[in-house]
């Protein structure tokens, strides 16, 4: 049975893998990664959870909240979702989800937001609704 848990220091070494599967326009750098992690695992305002079965890691979510003006409060934004590629399909990605939009509820977010280039389907599936256009500038 698959456990969704927030992350602790010990899953460091599992989660790298998955976060360089997941990134297309940066390649992760270890030292980098290793420096951040425990500082997202402190931060009040994020949520790193895992997906794991046995001590097995099989994906992570990576979020954050803040507050806005345009929504009257606090939102909520999913940085990244990464399953293992033999994993997908599974709900496991859905379960994560889930476990987010939860924490979101409990901190009073009005509404659960993310990017994405590759998973539409995904998240149409799992009620989103296409709302915005992504523009970024590397700095």
């Amino acid at each position: 049975m698959t456990l969704v848990r927030s992350a602790a220091l010990s899953d460091l070494s599992q989660v790298f893998p998955l976060a360089c599967d997941f990134a297309t326009s940066f390649r992760p750098e270890r030292a980098s990664f290793d420096a951040v992690f425990p500082r997202l695992i402190a931060q009040e305002h994020a949520l790193l959870l895992i997906a794991e079965e046995q001590g097995d890691v099989l994906g992570y979510l990576l979020g954050f909240d803040h507050e806005t003006f345009f929504a009257n409060g606090r939102v909520s934004w999913v940085e990244e979702v990464m399953v293992r590629e033999d994993r997908r399909r599974e709900g496991i990605g859905e379960t994560l989800m889930e476990r987010f939009e939860e924490w979101a509820k409990s901190r009073d977010s009005k509404l659960v937001a993310l990017a994405t280039r590759r998973a539409s389907p995904f998240y149409m599936a799992i009620g989103y609704e296409d709302s915005a256009t992504y523009f970024r500038k590397l700095i």
